[in-house]
């Protein structure tokens, strides 16, 4: 598992990518896993911030209950326009509840006036990172997969 920090600093030119694809819009979807063990797909927005992937929505949402009872979770940037795709990227991680404090210090840094305590907040710890584009020659598809620790996989199709 990896801070964002650590998969910036391990693949720079890829995460620059993958941020730009899961930043190019508000709503982004994610996967958790429901109590009788089938997925659940919620809409959810994304902070990246102080070299963290940040989850942060209203209390007492089902994805939150989802992920403290199992961790694991994956999240998936939403699709530009046929006509304007520029490509495509999702993480899969871990989900770390934050505490009280860690709210709090979160809250102070956005704008407003926000309390820590009406939102759950989320870190991400990283494991996968995949990200999709057409590259040249023109209609290649280029997927390219990160792992910590591994090497940048890419697989023309």
């Amino acid at each position: 598992m990896a801070t964002w920090a650590e998969f910036e600093a391990e693949v720079p030119e890829f995460a620059t990518f993958v941020t730009g694809r899961l930043t190019a819009h508000k709503y982004l979807t994610m996967a958790t896993i429901r109590a009788d063990g089938g997925p659940r797909i919620s809409g959810t927005e994304i902070v990246i911030s102080g070299g963290e992937l940040w989850l942060a929505g209203m209390t007492g949402a089902r994805r939150w209950a989802d992920l403290r009872r199992d961790p694991r979770v994956a999240i998936h940037g939403r699709p530009d326009d046929e006509e304007t795709w520029k490509g495509d990227a999702k993480v899969g991680g871990r989900a770390v509840e934050v505490d009280e404090a860690g709210r709090a210090a979160f809250a102070a840094g956005l704008p407003g006036d926000q309390s820590p305590d009406g939102f759950d907040l989320f870190r991400i710890d990283v494991t996968e990172a995949t990200a999709v584009r057409v590259d040249d020659p023109p209609g290649v598809l280029v997927v390219r997969t990160w792992r910590p620790g591994r090497p940048l996989q890419r697989v023309d199709r």
